[in-house]
């Protein structure tokens, strides 16, 4: 996961890339079998411990997911996490810097 969070006057813009493969349980692979679905439910990003992004989303997402959201109150140099979860169970959770404009 990619995460790129810039402070300016108080309001931080964060842009985030995810890799993953979004698998939406409807394709079918070259044998014609499905492929089973495989996409992220749940994207969300607390600062200071405090949620400050939360994103449902589900199989009509394109694969390699880019997120982008802003929110006010945070100052360079403090961190923000980002973690999703998809429909598999898996996780990752990734912290960045608030950096300057």
């Amino acid at each position: 996961m990619k995460i790129k969070a810039i402070a300016k006057d108080n309001v931080v813009s964060v842009k985030i890339l995810i890799q993953h493969v979004m698998e939406t349980g409807r394709r079918k692979d070259e044998t014609g079998k499905i492929v089973p679905g495989h996409y992220i439910t749940e994207v969300s990003a607390q600062h200071k411990g405090e949620t400050v992004f939360q994103a449902e989303l589900g199989p009509g997402v394109s694969k390699d997911p880019y997120i982008a959201f802003q929110f006010t109150g945070g100052a360079v140099g403090e961190t923000i996490s980002i973690s999703w979860i998809d429909s598999k169970g898996g996780t990752e959770k990734t912290d960045s810097i608030i950096s300057a404009m």
